[in-house]
């Protein structure tokens, strides 16, 4: 019989009663692997435990429901995406405009997103408590979307930028459009790579690399 997991998050176990490192972050992993093969109909606390070879009482030591676990999951994921567009605005001058936008896109439509999104929309509670966080101050799209106008901003004052470009509005589309990809599971990776490149390019030109950029 399994040995169920401590309570204590120092201490969680695996099946066979050795502890397992970084919990949550595994529960998560398995979380997407599930979801990227049977879809949200096949998340359930056995299917994610199971994926991530541990105690079935374990998902339920560190979070009080499912829906808890799928919003922390969707809040982990956007809050990591976030963390990472965080240093846009220091790429202002290096390689183009249109590569630096285009990767951040991509770094927020991810491998995974789709189907994240796609557990998000789909449990309502979950939705709600995802609007909640982000609403309190949780990082999200909203992070994102304030890092790539102060990108642009960086970018309008060293001229590669039209001077007269409405930056807020620039991010607000590009990110706008991410999200709807994301929560509509539009085209796969690699036509929404394709799509993004070409929403860029629409938005804010082919400019030119800057002077001494590699």
């Amino acid at each position: 019989m399994p040995i169920l997991a401590s309570a204590d998050e120092e201490d969680p176990m695996s099946p066979r009663g050795v502890p397992i490192p970084d919990v949550k972050e595994r529960l998560f992993a398995a979380a997407e692997r599930v979801l990227a093969r049977e879809g949200t109909a096949g998340l359930t606390n056995r299917s994610v435990t199971e994926e991530a070879d541990c105690a079935k009482g374990l998902l339920y030591n560190h979070f009080t429901d499912l829906d808890d676990f799928v919003a922390q999951l969707v809040l982990d994921r956007f809050a990591r995406i976030a963390a990472e567009l965080g240093p846009l605005p220091d790429r202002a001058g290096n390689g183009t405009v249109q590569e630096n936008l285009t990767l951040a896109a991509l770094t927020m439509l991810g491998a995974n997103g789709p189907v994240i999104a796609a557990a998000a929309v789909s449990r309502r509670q979950v939705a709600q408590r995802v609007a909640d966080a982000w609403a309190g101050g949780a990082p999200g799209p909203g992070a994102v979307e304030e890092a790539m106008t102060r990108y642009l901003q960086a970018e309008q004052r060293l001229g590669r930028v039209a001077p007269d470009a409405d930056c807020p509005m620039l991010a607000l589309a590009l990110t706008g459009t991410v999200h709807h990809l994301l929560m509509h599971q539009g085209p796969g990776p690699e036509d929404g790579a394709a799509l993004i490149g070409r929403l860029v390019a629409a938005l804010v030109g082919t400019p030119a690399t800057a002077a001494g950029a590699p």
